[in-house]
């Protein structure tokens, strides 16, 4: 089936004019191109760091069978001038679960107030959560899935000043007792302990399955590419290597780029110094 797809969002001006999170779902109903859509994308609901999207989640669980056509779905896409990642007001995803039997890829985007609950899809094949920080009860839903489907997971992992109040073991535990026997595809990003995670997500199960490993947008410096260059060869189904953003010498780049795979080694950067201090930055954060 074509994907047809379209965003619903308000603008600051339509926000001050009335709408918000309690009329977007009616809006959408209403559309009459919207029985033809199989996949939604939500921007910004209307002032987002101050209204949750919490009555757009109930909205779509509550007039479920409206939503049967729906297979793609990101709640969340806005740019830091609407609003800044770690503002963004989520909600809570229990009942998304049950209501969207049908849906492929969920995208959220924002872990302030985000709760997945208790994660039981059949056909889910794509989750993606991008945020500055991801909280520990939100790993622990993802760990605890029934997603037999899923094929891709990608998770931000973030910084502890906007919500990961995890640590590396919170990922090794993830990946030692999550069950997603088609995975393909594997995001472990954005993080300021890149290189940690990276041994982790190189000792895990789920190196025998995939066929993209995605370490990028974090600190990953020649420590986990020296990681890289070590393990990767024993994996030979793994196809894609992605750690683009990262503070990795051009003699580490040039290496990894000599592995038979394709290797995404752009965005190269120098970690700051201030006092004598060096600081290196994950890429996104607040």
């Amino acid at each position: 089936m074509d994907t047809k797809t379209k965003t619903y969002s308000y603008s600051f001006e339509e926000y001050e004019d009335g709408k918000g999170p309690d009329c977007m779902v009616e809006e959408m109903l209403s559309d009459p191109e919207f029985s033809n859509l199989t996949e939604l994308i939500i921007g910004d609901w209307g002032n987002a760091w101050e209204d949750s999207c919490q009555a757009i989640l109930d909205g779509i669980a509550e007039n479920a069978e409206r939503f049967s056509q729906i297979e793609k779905l990101f709640i969340g896409d806005m740019d830091y001038e609407e609003c800044e990642v770690s503002w963004i007001l989520q909600g809570n995803y229990s009942r998304l679960w049950a209501a969207l039997p049908q849906l492929r890829e969920l995208t959220i985007k924002g872990s302030t107030d985000l709760e997945l609950g208790e994660i039981c899809h059949d056909n889910l094949e794509s989750l993606t959560i991008i945020c500055g920080g991801l909280p520990k009860d939100v790993i622990l839903s993802i760990q605890n899935a029934k997603m037999p489907k899923l094929k891709k997971l990608l998770l931000y992992i973030g910084i502890e000043d906007y919500g990961f109040d995890g640590d590396a073991d919170s990922i090794k535990e993830l990946l030692k007792q999550a069950d997603f026997p088609q995975l393909e595809y594997l995001g472990i990003v954005d993080s300021e302990i890149q290189d940690d995670l990276a041994q982790i997500v190189l000792d895990s199960k789920y190196m025998g399955q995939i066929h993209t490993l995605d370490l990028s947008l974090g600190t990953l410096t020649d420590k986990g590419g020296k990681l890289l260059l070590d393990k990767l060869p024993a994996w030979p189904n793994v196809k894609k290597l992605d750690v683009h953003f990262h503070y990795l010498t051009e003699e580490m780049m040039d290496k990894l780029k000599e592995l038979p795979i394709e290797a995404d080694v752009s965005e190269r950067y120098e970690p700051d110094e201030y006092h004598g201090e060096i600081y290196y930055n994950a890429m996104l954060t607040e």
